[in-house]
């Protein structure tokens, strides 16, 4: 696969995977960085670095100059106030449109979102990424683009659920109040794979597609823990959390994010995304355009994660 691709995020979590999975795969690879970011992880990787950031309209556009598609990873995922989340989510797209927009020939747009994109009213931060997604189909144009809404997506290197699946692994479980919701998961490296597979179908198509590990009508808590019992010795012990509790101390930490100039992860918001019913997504239309299907079930990815922290 000889593309030139221009990737945002590279230092992070997903963008991370992605990088290594592209290079891997002989793509020519531009990846933007902030001055402090941490490269220390993607070292040794033929990757041609542009320092600059999603608010830097210069920057920009030395990162898309010349790649055949920009995979567009980065944005904010903690913070305390609709504006935060649009300075990145939104206004970081819109400004990469633009930079695409000026050239020639036009590079195709891959949108890294998030299935809470499919319910914006829950929180400032799905409404940002839905919002992104509005802007992205509104300013481009005659950029050919794809929006990718992934569930949750855990591995090797994640902060947000790597804590609570450690604490599974050692036979404890904090379940959010009644644990009746049922949620999609998907292993970082097959949502890697999903892009090297957009970028190899070539597909034009203006779409917004879910995707997830392949597990049909998602998880509830209770199969997730029954995946920890069968991959250690011992039995996972629910512990429930009181709804009550949890929003208090969201609200708390709400209070002091915004005293002390902090990017909170546990807000009322997200309180509210974590207790959502149904965060249950569908494969079908990815696979029909793209010819992708994911590989890791949810029992080997959380061996992988444990096995490499």
């Amino acid at each position: 696969m000889k593309h030139t691709i221009a990737l945002t995020g590279a230092t992070g979590f997903i963008g991370n995977r992605v990088a290594r999975r592209l290079v891997a795969n002989g793509c020519k690879l531009q990846a933007l960085t902030r001055i402090t970011s941490d490269r220390s992880r993607l070292s040794g990787l033929n990757i041609h670095w542009v320092e600059g950031a999603l608010e830097d309209l210069d920057s920009l556009k030395r990162l898309v100059h010349g790649v055949d598609a920009v995979v567009h990873c980065a944005g904010a995922v903690r913070g305390a106030t609709q504006a935060h989340f649009d300075r990145l989510n939104v206004d970081g797209v819109a400004r990469l449109v633009q930079a695409v927009s000026e050239q020639h020939p036009l590079p195709r747009f891959l949108l890294i979102s998030s299935l809470a994109a499919r319910e914006p009213e829950i929180s400032p931060y799905a409404f940002s990424k839905r919002q992104g997604e509005v802007v992205l189909s509104a300013k481009s144009g005659q950029i050919p683009w794809t929006v990718f809404r992934p569930p949750a997506v855990y591995g090797p290197g994640d902060r947000e659920m790597l804590p609570l699946i450690r604490w599974m692994a050692r036979g404890i479980a904090f379940v959010l109040g009644s644990g009746n919701t049922r949620f999609s998961m998907l292993y970082v490296d097959d949502l890697a794979e999903a892009i090297r597979y957009w970028l190899l179908d070539d597909c034009s198509q203006e779409q917004v597609l879910e995707l997830h590990d392949g597990h049909p009508g998602g998880y509830s808590w209770q199969d997730v823990i029954a995946t920890f019992e069968r991959l250690g010795t011992k039995r996972v012990r629910r512990v429930h959390v009181p709804v009550a509790g949890v929003r208090l101390a969201a609200t708390l930490n709400f209070i002091a994010a915004r005293m002390l100039g902090y990017e909170p992860m546990l807000t009322p918001a997200k309180l509210r995304e974590l207790r959502h019913p149904n965060w249950v997504c569908e494969n079908a239309a990815i696979t029909r355009e793209t010819g992708w299907k994911p590989h890791v079930s949810l029992e080997d990815g959380l061996k992988r994660t444990l096995d490499m922290n």
